[in-house]
């Protein structure tokens, strides 16, 4: 890293400490009037591609470059509004994060006419709740790879995230988003549009935290309960409904006797038979203690994600055995070695003396 992108980096950390001292009527640079519209001059819009809270999202190609790229523009004027911290948020998120492949890529932002624009990476994968709504009506739901490929890729982005200092908060199957190589990426955003794990307009500070409740639905109970220890942690047990209902489960509810049964550790019930060591994943991932629920970290390494990843170390403890029994052995031969050599010099030293003697007495005889 550079020392300008380290004085950036180290500027938005900043940005993103201070959200909680920023006041209502605080006033934002969101304001460009009387200017040519850069969104048209820019892009050529093809058609509309999602529909959010705070604002809609378009696939449209760049006039320059010719690429394809996901345009989101605010609903309404923000200027102002309640809502400007929230695209703020999201922005100063998106500096903080750069790029990764598990998270959808952000390009640029821009006001016009109060509306906030940002450009990000175009996900032509879809929505996994379109998805999610098609497979209702067939009939069908996600089979047990795609189930693991889902967590696995999806806690890649949350590692990512987490170790970036920052939290999604709203982890959810409308908020995720799939590209062309049918990776599945985390999307950074005030409203949630694509197959990703969620929008970064809730993302907030893990040492500082300005918590935006998200869905009601995905919401782990110590958010509700406002204890902020263990944020990371609600993204986890965000994630593990986000799977379920793509394994089938019935839709979530907002409450009622079922929404607290779900936050007791238990998981709804699924309509496909899975390993029983998968569904004891999941139940973890949504353990009443945060504390007891896997990091992110720890899913892109566990053993029922990566079955390889076991293997791999059980052979690696194998070779590890070997390499002492081969060092030893190579010890043991260099100790018989040493003990050979030395004998043999001992044999040739007195074979050297006994040589000397012999030439002295000759010599002697001969005078």
């Amino acid at each position: 890293m550079s020392l300008l992108q380290a004085t950036f980096a180290a500027r938005v950390k900043q940005l993103l400490h201070s959200w909680g001292d920023i006041k209502p009527d605080t006033k934002y640079p969101l304001k460009e009037s009387n200017m040519v519209s850069r969104y048209k001059k820019e892009f050529l819009e093809l058609e509309k591609i999602g529909v959010g809270e705070f604002g809609s999202v378009y696939k449209c190609i760049k006039r320059l470059d010719g690429c394809v790229y996901a345009i989101k523009r605010s609903k309404r004027p923000l200027a102002g509004s309640s809502d400007e911290q929230l695209a703020l948020r999201e922005v100063y998120a998106h500096a903080v994060l750069g790029h990764h492949p598990h998270v959808v890529r952000y390009y640029s932002a821009w006001a016009e006419d109060d509306h906030m624009i940002i450009q990000n990476e175009h996900c032509n994968g879809g929505s996994l709740q379109d998805v999610l709504l098609e497979n209702a009506k067939l009939g069908q739901y996600f089979p047990e790879a795609e189930l693991k490929e889902i967590l696995l890729q999806v806690s890649m982005g949350l590692k990512y995230i987490h170790n970036s200092g920052l939290v999604h908060l709203d982890i959810k199957p409308s908020n995720r988003a799939a590209n062309e190589d049918g990776d599945f990426l985390i999307f950074c955003s005030t409203s949630c549009l694509f197959f990703v794990s969620g929008d970064l307009g809730h993302v907030t500070s893990i040492t500082n935290p300005q918590v935006e409740e998200g869905d009601r639905r995905f919401l782990a109970n110590e958010i509700l309960q406002e204890q902020y220890c263990y944020l990371p942690k609600a993204d986890i047990f965000a994630l593990a409904l986000t799977v379920a209902l793509a394994a089938g489960t019935a839709p979530l509810p907002h409450n009622g006797a079922m929404w607290h049964h779900i936050r007791k550790g238990n998981i709804p019930p699924i309509p496909q038979k899975l390993p029983h060591c998968f569904l004891e994943l999941l139940k973890l991932m949504i353990h009443p203690d945060p504390v007891e629920r896997p990091s992110a970290t720890a899913l892109t390494k566990h053993p029922v994600l990566c079955p390889s990843r076991g293997k791999a170390v059980q052979l690696q403890k194998q070779l590890n055995v070997e390499k002492c029994k081969t060092a030893m052995l190579e010890r043991q031969e260099s100790i018989c070695s040493g003990r050979a050599a030395s004998i043999k010099e001992k044999r040739q030293w007195k074979r050297n003396i006994y040589l000397c003697v012999l030439h002295v007495c000759e010599l002697h005889v001969w005078h």
